[in-house]
């Protein structure tokens, strides 16, 4: 399990073909970790690339911290863990909540991304995103739970459904996670989003939620292009494949 420190806290990451000459850092949701990515997708990109994964804060077997949930220290975060790792510019792809942090690191920090792939990015400003954290409650989870299991055909187990359950109980009731999620509504409104000049991919699920909040960005960034992939907000588990050979495509492409 290799642990590195970063901004002074304990953070897990996974690396795949560190030999490569390129490097794609991807970073997953909210209430997640790095394992939607490392079992189906990662592979296929680590044929041709230098992958790494990471654990946020208070997710997996990162570090927890109180604080500093918004998006300016997420992206000082993952700034830092390039710093440690010594990654002078990276391809960068962000699945949901993942996907803010990679906008917001393509806005603060061009010089050091090369290309971008946003996963069913929320627009933080819609009611159901932000309801979903108002409205939480262990009844939530296990609805949540049993949606999953009927989207993704994953079967989440009890032991696994009470460890995300804690995950969940301590953002929720003992972190700044809420707060930091309020200040980050106007980030879709925000000019910053239209300076973003890096050829970005956007990959939204036909039956999701998010699917308008792909087609604004859509509309937001000059090299943009959206992929519609069959499939609602969990299209990483509902389609790694899918998803796999459209980001490698697209990173490859020249």
């Amino acid at each position: 399990m290799p642990i590195i420190t970063v901004n002074g806290k304990s953070v897990h990451i996974q690396e795949l073909n560190k030999e490569a000459a390129e490097t794609i850092i991807l970073v997953h949701g909210m209430f997640s970790n790095l394992s939607v990515y490392y079992f189906n997708i990662a592979p296929l990109l680590a044929t041709k690339y230098h992958v790494v994964l990471y654990d946020l804060k208070s997710h997996g077997m990162s570090e927890k911290a109180m604080e500093g949930y918004d998006l300016e220290s997420m992206t000082n975060d993952l700034f830092a863990l390039m710093e440690v790792l010594n990654l002078q510019k990276v391809h960068l792809g962000g699945y949901s909540f993942g996907g803010l942090i990679a906008l917001k690191m393509a806005i603060r920090f061009p010089e050091r991304i090369n290309k971008l792939a946003i996963i069913e990015a929320p627009d933080p400003n819609d009611d159901k995103t932000r309801g979903i954290i108002d409205e939480y409650s262990r009844e939530f989870l296990e609805h949540y739970v049993e949606n999953f299991t009927d989207t993704t055909k994953v079967k989440m187990g009890k032991r696994q459904m009470e460890r995300n359950h804690r995950m969940y109980e301590y953002l929720f009731y003992q972190t700044s996670i809420k707060t930091d999620m309020e200040l980050e509504k106007d980030f879709f409104g925000s000019p910053a989003i239209e300076t973003i000049e890096k050829a970005t991919l956007l990959l939204y699920g036909t039956d999701s939620n998010c699917l308008d909040a792909g087609k604004q960005l859509d509309e937001l960034i000059e090299n943009a292009s959206l992929i519609a992939v069959p499939g609602d907000h969990n299209i990483p588990i509902q389609q790694p494949l899918v998803i796999a050979e459209a980001l490698l495509n697209f990173f490859q492409e020249i």
